[in-house]
Order: structure tokens, then C-alpha cells, then sequence
């Protein structure tokens, strides 16, 4: 027999969107939004997160060595997810002119912090004046709740009645973040989904 090569088709899968989100958050934020990705799903989320309570330069130097290394193209999209609590108008003012550079480019925040965004997969979260007060509520609906430990099946069946509790408390639409409690990430959820 002749010199006969069988070679295997090679597969050709399509490009798949990715959401490059940047997180204050070490814990929390990376674990919740890698409840998103799916082998099915026709984009990917990559959560990276900086050391500590990363102040916004910090943020912003992380997300541009990370576009850089994930080779992020037009179609694809960079977040970066703070906390109000920590942060000052100026700083929160320079994410805020990051993100309105390009199209591409998104500020989500949650004011006083992330778990308030978490609090309202479950209710409205009116009354929360303080990050305690956010954690307090939030633990009658999660009562194991701690940073890095987070249900997400609880969680997912949440997310459509998150992103219409936080749409309604954002009326009209913030130009910028919520001043008062609230929460932006709804805006990168519902690009998500």
C-alpha cells in the first residue's frame, strides 16, 4: 500500500466574546461572576483582581497589562467592579474617564460595596446606609456568607430580579455611578446575559 496519511479535521471554533473584568474585590467578584461561564455559552468571562484594596491607578495599571496579555479585540469588552465605600470622588473620577475612552470600556460599581449587588438578588435593599448594614441583610438570605464563599446556585436564580431591582433604583440612569446606595452591575450582567 501507498503512503496513505489520515489526518484528523481540525476543528474550527468560533470566536468567542470575552468580558476582561477587573475586580477590587479578591474574593467575591471573581467568584461571582465565573458563575457566567459555560462551554456552551458564546462568550467568557475573565475576572482577574488586584492585591488588597487596590486603589484605582492600581486598578487601571492591571486592567492594561491585562488587555495587553489577553490580546482583547474590539468585540470584546473591559470592565472594572469597585466599591464605593472606599474610594473618593477624584479616584472614582479618573475609572469613570477610563471608561468612557471607548466603547468597549465599563465602570460598575456599587455603592456602599459589591455585596450590595448580591443583596439584591433576593430584595429591593431599601434602608442600607452602611456596609454593616449590607452584610446584615445580606446574611439573612446567604446566612454562610463570607468573602470568597459565595453560593452561586442561590445566587443564579437571583440575577434576572437583581438587574430590575438595581435598573429601578438607577432611575434615571446614572451618567456615572450611584451617589447614594445602589449599584451599576447590573449594566455589565445584562451584557453578560
Amino acid at each position: 500500500m501507498g503512503n496513505i496519511r489520515f489526518q484528523r479535521p481540525l476543528g474550527n471554533r468560533p470566536y468567542r466574546k470575552l468580558y476582561l473584568i477587573i475586580a477590587e474585590g479578591s474574593k467575591t467578584e471573581p467568584q461571582y461572576f465565573s458563575m457566567f461561564n459555560s462551554d456552551e455559552a458564546y462568550f467568557r468571562v475573565k475576572c482577574y483582581h488586584g492585591k488588597h484594596a487596590s486603589a484605582p491607578p492600581q486598578l487601571l495599571k492591571l486592567m492594561t497589562a491585562q488587555k495587553k496579555s489577553e490580546g482583547l479585540k474590539l468585540t470584546d469588552e473591559a470592565w472594572i467592579v469597585v466599591d464605593k465605600d472606599s474610594w473618593t470622588e477624584a479616584q472614582l473620577l479618573e475609572l469613570d474617564t477610563w471608561a468612557n475612552i471607548s466603547a468597549n470600556h465599563g465602570l460598575a460599581l456599587s455603592n456602599p460595596h459589591f455585596e450590595y449587588w448580591l443583596l439584591l438578588h433576593f430584595e429591593d435593599g431599601n434602608g442600607i446606609s452602611s456596609s454593616k448594614d449590607c452584610l446584615a441583610r445580606l446574611l439573612r438570605h446567604l446566612p454562610n456568607f463570607e468573602k470568597g464563599s459565595v453560593d452561586t446556585r442561590k445566587l443564579r436564580l437571583g440575577v434576572t430580579d437583581a438587574v430590575t431591582r438595581a435598573k429601578r433604583r438607577d432611575n434615571p440612569p446614572c451618567g456615572d455611578w450611584p451617589k447614594t446606595t445602589g449599584s451599576t452591575v447590573y449594566r455589565l450582567v445584562e451584557k453578560i446575559q
